[in-house]
């Protein structure tokens, strides 16, 4: 008999697993299946007129093609490669290994990987099982009590348990849903992190041989204004020159020698910012005088549809979007009944010796459906809730991408203008470097006085100078072309 009993027990539970299951696979989940919001990029970009921005042909007349990857034409991976720099490149792959803020980014990601591992957990059945031990003494004046009721026993079980509430309206198959995407969201979030430390290590580093540059320039003058101001003395001891004119040798001298010393002020507070991001010890990290003397690179630029696909900004909008409208069928399945399934067995027994028995086994199985009738209009508050949520969350795509096509063009059309500034820029400074060549000989010839040669190098200086700051402001808009394009990432990287 109790062989037929286990077997009907081990039936039964076998068919409402089962049922369970099925029911399970045929239920789909309440509330809004999500599809992308639609954005239709243009199909060019506006600024895309510097010399160094590599643009893709134009769309057939009458027609229009889409690349077949996001990476086409786009850089890939180590994107400051593209400088050809070694000292940038090792700068570069010191962020992945010390970076204190891009290891917070990835441990905030495992942990919302791992959320997915626990929100998934709620598809399967709770099991849990112990032993048991019970001594009790009994009132032997309690209602009902006969003489030959035992008053003093032990109670000795070993009970297993099991509860299983089904998800047949979805609410933890949206619940991971969202959790998965929040994961990716987060992923994201790192990529992009990622990319702001890899463009703020470029742009210091430029930043730092830019200065590098000036001071070359700036310790050049110093030396040729020494010889101007050797060469002004001797003319005074010989009765050529004046007082006035040794003067303003010496003025112009101590002018450019604070100009120097303001220069190296910047580049140490350049070099300080490098090594934090490279995580270096401050004390001993330097990086070596290096004139920034590099050939601007060309930039692939993209069809504007791929920018979508290789922000990481982006990209984490978008998986919050999803995210947000999981919470809206979490909400909805809040109206539908929630129905559990539980059932027990082990063994009892007040003995020792006929614990683990045949006689001593017990079991029971059950079900609850329960349905919350009236909770004063709640649920439909957080259902409303959660759709107003969404929308803002599509706005807040929606307004990422169009920042970022304002920060691409942003970065184009410095780049056009700078590259025309240079130009111009170049052409002052060879004049005003034949006008300085002229005054010098004129005053070497005793035809005018040092004033004129003062003016004229002042101005050949500003314009020097000027010129080695325009160069390093396109290599920092170079820069942050690149990164407002994603760098060499895109949203095939984001885990599944």
């Amino acid at each position: 008999m109790r062989l037929v009993s286990r077997q009907l027990v081990r039936r039964a539970a076998g068919i409402c697993c089962s049922a369970g299951l099925l029911a399970l696979g045929a239920c789909k989940p309440v509330g809004p299946d999500y599809s992308r919001p639609t954005y239709t990029a243009p199909p060019a970009y506006k600024e895309a007129g510097a010399s160094t921005v590599i643009a893709p042909p134009p769309n057939p007349q009458g027609g229009g093609w889409q690349p077949a990857s996001p990476s086409d034409g786009m850089i890939r991976g180590k994107w400051w490669e593209i400088y050809n720099d070694p000292q940038l490149n090792q700068l570069e792959e010191r962020i992945v290994t010390y970076n204190q803020g891009l290891k917070q980014a990835y441990e905030t990601y495992l942990a919302a990987r791992e959320q997915v591992a626990v929100t998934r957990a709620d598809l399967y059945p709770t099991l849990s099982a112990g032993p048991g031990f019970t001594h009790t003494k009994a009132s032997e004046n309690k209602p009902l009590v006969t003489p030959t009721t035992t008053s003093n026993y032990n109670d000795i079980t070993l009970i297993g348990q099991g509860s299983w509430e089904p998800d047949l309206w979805g609410r933890v198959r949206r619940n991971v849903e969202a959790a998965h995407a929040n994961a990716q969201a987060t992923a994201a979030d790192m990529a992009n992190v990622d990319l702001s430390l890899s463009a703020m290590m470029a742009t210091g580093y430029f930043q730092l041989r830019g200065y590098d540059a000036q001071i070359k320039l700036l310790s050049a003058t110093v030396s040729d204004l020494q010889s101007q101001l050797d060469l002004t003395q001797r003319r005074l001891t010989g009765g050529v020159a004046t007082a006035a004119d040794v003067a303003q040798a010496q003025t112009q001298l101590e002018t450019v020698r604070a100009q120097l010393v303001d220069v190296g002020v910047a580049r140490a507070q350049m070099e300080h910012l490098v090594g934090t991001i490279a995580d270096y010890k401050l004390p001993s990290f330097s990086i070596p005088f290096s004139p920034l003397d590099l050939k601007l690179p060309n930039v692939p630029l993209g069809v504007p549809s791929q920018l979508l696909e290789r922000r990481p900004d982006i990209a984490a909008a978008e998986r919050r979007t999803q995210a947000a409208n999981a919470q809206i069928g979490i909400a909805v399945s809040a109206f539908y009944p929630t129905i559990t399934l539980g059932g027990d067995g082990g063994f009892e027994s007040t003995h020792g010796g006929t614990w683990i028995q045949g006689p001593s086994a017990l079991w029971s199985l059950g079900a609850q459906a329960t349905e919350l009738l009236f909770d004063a209009g709640r649920r439909h508050a957080l259902t409303q809730q959660t759709r107003d949520q969404y929308d803002a969350q599509v706005a807040a795509y929606k307004s990422a991408i169009f920042l970022a096509f304002q920060d691409v063009e942003d970065q184009l059309s410095s780049l056009r203008v700078l590259e025309n500034e240079s130009v111009v820029e170049q052409r002052a400074v060879d004049a005003a470097q034949h006008s300085f060549d002229l005054s010098n000989q004129r005053y070497k010839g005793g035809v005018t006085s040092y004033l004129e040669v003062l003016t004229a190098e002042q101005t050949l200086l500003q314009n020097q100078r000027t010129a080695i700051d325009l160069t390093t402001r396109q290599f920092v808009s170079s820069v942050g072309l690149v990164r407002s394009l994603g760098g060499g990432w895109d949203t095939t990287q984001l885990p599944k």
